[in-house]
């Protein structure tokens, strides 16, 4: 199984929204897929999660299907968005300096992709 892990740094929309598209793509066809939220993009989960935000629908499938792999402690307490991410039950992770590691998912046999 081709396992794909893709961190999520930047906080444009934009791209954060097309983060989610290829969680979407690479996971129904059969791959062991995770999502790590870090760095500003932290700061979408809350915005995300509401409902009139046009993109509601895209960031609940991602987490209803379990997805969300990490979310950075470090990162989303400074954005603002750490309760939130516990209010969401996500996953907080930092055991790299408050970071979640990379160096984890590449031992696991995951492909590490930035965005």
């Amino acid at each position: 199984m081709k396992k794909i892990v893709i961190f999520a740094f930047n906080g444009e929309k934009m791209c954060f929204i097309h983060v989610l598209l290829n969680i979407l793509d690479f996971y129904p066809k059969g791959y062991d897929t995770k999502l790590v939220i870090e760095g500003e993009a932290t700061k979408l989960i809350t915005e995300m999660e509401k409902e009139d935000s046009g993109f509601h629908v895209l960031y609940s499938d991602v987490k209803n299907a379990g997805l969300i792999d990490a979310v950075c402690i470090a990162c989303s307490k400074r954005m603002g968005a750490y309760e939130v991410a516990r209010e969401q039950g996500l996953n907080l992770v930092g055991d790299m300096n408050g970071h979640p590691s990379m160096e984890g998912y590449s031992n696991a046999g995951y492909q590490i992709i930035t965005m």
